[in-house]
């Protein structure tokens, strides 16, 4: 019998829902700088997500902002520096024919996710539901299951759910500013590190809810195959609104790696952790 194991957790679609915030940033930052012509949709998001390497928000919003404008004949120039405040300028040598401002495109992200005000934030991360509860923390570490976060999520974002949402104190975690993005394993050695400080080479579940999640997992199992690992997908909440949809991120989480698919981070008891590792030493 398994002795002792790792979990660590991504936090956005696993620990706190995100469709109503990061993703509705990204959503207004590409409707923004497209001068309303253009707002990808949940599916839209998804698509692009799941080519795998598109894990940072800022990153993926600018993607957006490039395709669209490849994707146009022409365009008007003048009228693209007039409503986005010259974030996106007209660039002959440019994706598109245009360049994007990285910084300011990050600064009015943040102005929709953080908000207005850097003390107290008043945007659309004030408003994310919560996908698991601190008791469900609690009986992990009964079970003598050692447990820490890895997410691209920005530090001060993590943070603000980990400890002023959830009531952890000073949780295992490494974030956006610690290490490389996804699908580079870096971070995730990191939290493990952290947590196996008596490099007991206990085996590690990292639980995603993304392509980028799953191949973060397949590359540390290249790089450290002395170790078990193994790929936990989450089912995010935009996607169950209707099983077809479910069913199909479901499918892209497997193709990507995923060794099991939950609906919610909670169904990954202790008793399933023990499954999972006991099949995977058959």
């Amino acid at each position: 019998m398994i002795q002792s194991a790792i979990v660590v957790f991504d936090i956005d679609g696993v620990v706190r829902d995100v469709g109503n915030s990061y993703r509705r940033a990204l959503a207004d930052t590409v409707e923004y700088l497209t001068a309303g012509a253009f707002r990808p949709s949940q599916q839209d998001i998804d698509g692009l997500k799941s080519e795998g390497i598109w894990n940072n928000d800022w990153e993926a919003s600018q993607e957006f902002v490039y395709r669209y404008f490849e994707a146009q004949e022409l365009a008007d120039r003048a009228a693209i520096a007039d409503s986005t405040q010259a974030i996106v300028t007209p660039d002959p040598a440019g994706r598109g024919g245009v360049t994007v401002d990285y910084d300011r495109l990050v600064a009015f992200f943040q102005s929709r996710y953080r908000g207005t005000d850097p003390m107290h934030w008043n945007g659309y991360i004030c408003e994310e539901p919560l996908l698991l509860e601190p008791d469900y923390l609690k009986l992990l570490t009964k079970a003598g299951i050692q447990w820490g976060f890895f997410s691209g999520a920005t530090r001060g974002s993590a943070t603000y759910v980990l400890e002023k949402r959830l009531g952890l104190q000073a949780p295992v975690l490494i974030a956006m500013e610690d290490a490389p993005g996804k699908p580079d394993p870096t971070g995730l050695f990191k939290t493990v590190q952290q947590l196996d400080t008596a490099n007991a080479n206990p085996p590690v579940l990292y639980v995603g809810d993304t392509v980028a999640d799953m191949y973060t997992v397949q590359r540390a199992r290249n790089q450290e195959a002395g170790r078990s690992w193994i790929a936990v997908g989450v089912l995010p909440p935009h996607v169950q609104i209707t099983e077809e949809r479910s069913q199909d991120y479901l499918a892209t989480l497997e193709k990507a790696g995923a060794d099991v698919v939950f609906w919610n981070v909670q169904e990954l008891t202790p008793d399933k952790i023990w499954k999972l590792l006991e099949i995977q030493r058959q």
